[in-house]
């Protein structure tokens, strides 16, 4: 059985496959949305099938909506192409649960799938609709930025800015085009909601949008009301926001199971911009979305399927707290260490006992001691419920080598803004044990053999090549000293968020580095003994 609207008249098929099938009238639903939109989302990944989408589609099946959600994807067309179109635009959520049980659904709340590239002048339609409420985005962190890490612009953005709306070619110049239809066409108001994990995410895109305005209206493409409409809250508001939900590359076992139950069509692919995908999304079951109200035009009844709405400076406490403190850098040490280990999959991980301790240590005894407690969600329960349930979910096929994708980028953010917090409370750095060797850890991984002496692939990351260049040369049994080698690495903000030695622990992590190469098992003998010392 291929997954299609045809197929869904079969409901015996899915309900033997234990398939649940969408209970709302979808033809009614799409003509609603396209006669008066209420909801666009940029960013048509996985996490969106499985999150944002399913939501959606509840409160299609509660009654609480008659609209659905229409999706665009600016980066790689190819996810609308291989995942949306070829399948009349049905898409299938499997959660995975930690006592073993999947929960199957066939998602029916897309109202369109569009190509940036190709389908702009429909966009342009939607949002010249009054009724539109809300653009959401899940775009990663990449996708907002402007410039290069050289502080550069980049090409297509520096064209963008230059040559006004009507040519804009960029991901964040055509959203900018966008908004400017919406401005020209009657200034609705409408809330822009990003949802990636990028601190201040809302502010984020704000900047993005106001360079747009700005450039555009210095050089007479758009006129200075434009810019005005982007600055007024009350007319586009750029909301913050906090997601959370682990959502795996889609997975062979999972895609077994469902061909087991009759499905065709149903394998994975890479598309031409090295992004994995498939006619299906495998996530956990455990999620949250917390997103400042502050909805100009109105809102798609969201709370009515759990989604968290607060002022924003709660969000921006639940988003430390979360990114900070009690998941991310969590993660991101499983994945240092689980590539240096040679694991393949974090659930394996959390049968390691040191690698219990050295999470344990970076959550509860580093992390805790300075987030600040949001009120609507409890740090320590959150974290418990990481390390107890989440993360050692044998049915979650997470991989630390996708996690320690883009990890330059991630590690100020998940453990810079701890330091900088122990800075400013007058604490001392220098007794941190469990970060300092994360940090030592990292840089042991990018040296990209493990602690056997082979070789393995590093995760894409755009300043590999870099950081590469500076640890040239170093290999398995040397001794040192790699001061002139790593102090061009510890001391950079980019990297860590502060300059290291600055904090007194430049030093130490040089120490726990050249322990990490004395020869094969350095990296096991240096984490056990760290963290089971007093």
């Amino acid at each position: 059985m291929k997954l299609n609207n045809e197929s869904l008249k079969d409901i015996s098929f899915w309900e033997k496959a234990g398939i649940a099938l969408p209970q709302f009238d979808r033809e009614k639903m799409i003509a609603q949305t396209k006669s008066a939109p209420k909801w666009v989302h940029f960013g048509a990944g996985n996490i969106f099938r499985i999150f944002p989408a399913v939501l959606a589609q509840q409160l299609l099946e509660q009654g609480f909506e008659k609209t659905g959600v229409i999706v665009a994807e600016g980066y790689d067309g190819q996810i609308i192409d291989k995942c949306f179109t070829a399948f009349d635009n049905l898409s299938i959520a499997v959660t995975l649960k930690s006592d073993g049980t999947t929960e199957k659904r066939v998602v029916a709340s897309f109202a369109g799938a569009l190509r940036m590239d190709s389908e702009m002048d429909s966009l342009k339609e939607i949002f010249a609709s009054p009724s539109l409420q809300m653009a959401s985005f899940t775009i990663t962190e990449k996708g907002y930025s402007l410039k290069g890490r050289n502080g550069e612009l980049l090409p297509d953005a520096a064209q963008d800015l230059k040559s006004g709306p009507s040519s804009a070619a960029s991901y964040l110049g055509r959203i900018a085009c966008l908004c400017h239809e919406r401005y020209i066409r009657g200034a609705a108001p409408l809330a822009m909601v990003s949802m990636d994990n990028c601190s201040h995410n809302g502010d984020v895109l704000l900047a993005a949008m106001e360079a747009f305005a700005k450039s555009w209206a210095e050089n007479k493409t758009a006129d200075a009301g434009f810019l005005q409409y982007v600055r007024d809250k009350n007319r586009l508001s750029f909301t913050w926001s906090m997601i959370d939900k682990i959502t795996p590359r889609p997975d062979d076992s999972v895609r077994d199971m469902l061909v087991s139950c009759g499905l065709d069509d149903m394998h994975g692919t890479v598309t031409e911009k090295n992004t994995y995908i498939a006619p299906f999304v495998n996530a956990e079951e455990t999620q949250y979305l917390v997103i400042e109200d502050a909805f100009p035009n109105g809102r798609p009844a969201l709370e009515k399927a759990g989604v968290l709405f607060t002022d924003r400076e709660t969000v921006d406490r639940i988003e430390k707290m979360k990114v900070c403190t009690c998941l991310n850098p969590l993660h991101t040490s499983l994945a240092v260490f689980g590539c240096l280990l040679g694991y393949t999959r974090i659930s394996e991980e959390m049968k390691d006992a040191d690698l219990v301790k050295l999470i344990e240590g970076v959550g509860y005894r580093e992390g805790l001691p300075v987030v600040t407690d949001p009120g609507i969600i409890k740090p320590k329960e959150f974290i418990d419920q990481v390390i107890k349930v989440r993360l050692p979910n044998p049915f979650m096929p997470d991989a630390p080598q996708r996690i320690a994708v883009d990890s330059s980028q991630k590690i100020p953010i998940r453990f810079g803004e701890t330091l900088k917090a122990y800075k400013n409370l007058g604490k001392n750095c220098a007794e941190l044990k469990y970060i300092p060797l994360v940090f030592a850890g990292w840089l042991r991984y990018l040296l990209g053999f493990d602690d056997q002496g082979k070789q393995f692939e590093v995760s894409p990351d755009p300043q590999y090549e870099i950081l590469a260049a500076c640890l040239k040369g170093i290999s398995m049994g040397q001794t040192g000293p790699f001061s002139e080698k790593l102090r061009p690495i510890l001391s950079n903000p980019l990297y860590f968020g502060v300059n290291l030695y600055d904090l007194g622990l430049g030093g130490r992590i040089e120490d726990l580095f050249t322990q990490m190469l004395a020869s094969p098992g350095a990296v096991r003998t240096v984490l056990t003994q760290t963290v089971n010392a007093g």
